[in-house]
């Protein structure tokens, strides 16, 4: 953790909505006047697209059915520390881009599913905001996690995480349910080894519960929308938290457990928006102090 530099995390599975987050920090930011240096998840792969097909089919070959994204075999963790500690120490670090498409792509002249060089993140920024999968990842070599001031979970219930992967895939990417669902085998031994523990070593988790029936993913037709579901907001402390103003912005909610306020699926940005922004002052506050 650093006062001069921090480093803000938000850290949750593929589909589970950490981009849709990420779009509210752009948001706070832009208000609040917060230089962040962004930093994608995805840049930390091991492997280009090409690469991840060839060391699938490695993995196939020698009978392991169970090499994914998720695991440490695929990701650069000891990068990934690597930045958010010498960030936090210099306010610096090093940094790639994975291009997901041709959209991503065409400024670099590069194919998709590429990766562009490493290169040093420019001075001056306030903050560094990393989203991904591995924010808060620690195995016996890495901790990544004791590096970040700010970390959040995002965790959809599985149903609905598999649901909105399902869509996602099928719709941007043109895979076939099938193929999303050999991924979502591929990955579960690492889901529960690598993505799991993360969320118990986070500041804040959301959970979206959706209150329709989500019992299937595999056959669900449409993703449940936000006025279809719950928001459950848990606190690692609770110290500090102002529950009753929470309470009194974020209409129908409730508290389910000392540390845990549940809200309509509706009100996450703006339940984002009320939790995030003092936090974020409080440790720009402590930076300004630090320098």
């Amino acid at each position: 953790m650093s006062a001069k530099h921090p480093v803000v995390v938000v850290t949750g599975s593929s589909g589970a909505g950490t981009t849709s987050v990420m779009r509210t920090f752009e948001q706070i930011f832009r208000r609040e006047d917060v230089n962040a240096a962004f930093v994608e998840g995805d840049s930390f792969h091991r492997y280009d697209r090409a690469g991840m097909k060839q060391e699938m089919a490695r993995a196939l070959n020698e009978g392991d059915h169970t090499f994914s994204h998720f695991g440490a075999d695929a990701n650069l963790f000891e990068e990934l520390e690597a930045l958010f500690r010498v960030y936090g120490e210099t306010g610096s670090g090093k940094v790639r881009k994975y291009l997901h498409d041709d959209q991503e792509a065409a400024p670099y002249g590069q194919p998709p599913g590429t990766f562009t060089s490493w290169e040093d993140i420019p001075a001056g920024t306030d903050l560094l905001f990393y989203e991904g999968l591995h924010g808060a990842v620690v195995t016996e070599k890495v901790d990544v996690a004791q590096y970040a001031d700010l970390l959040i979970g995002v965790v959809p219930v599985i149903n609905l995480e598999w649901t909105q992967k399902l869509h996602r895939d099928k719709a941007k990417r043109g895979y076939s349910t099938e193929a999303v669902t050999e991924t979502i085998l591929r990955r579960m031994d690492d889901y529960v080894h690598y993505m799991c523990p993360q969320f118990s070593r986070t500041h804040v988790n959301f959970q979206r519960v959706p209150v329709v029936d989500t019992s299937n993913p595999f056959i669900a037709r449409t993703i449940p929308s936000a006025d279809e579901s719950m928001l459950v907001i848990r606190f690692a402390d609770p110290r500090g938290i102002d529950f009753p103003y929470l309470l009194s912005m974020l209409h129908d909610s409730f508290m389910s457990r000392p540390n845990t306020i549940v809200c309509p699926g509706g009100k996450m940005d703006l339940a984002m928006q009320l939790i995030f922004t003092p936090m974020l002052w409080r440790l720009l506050e402590r930076r300004n102090k630090a320098q």
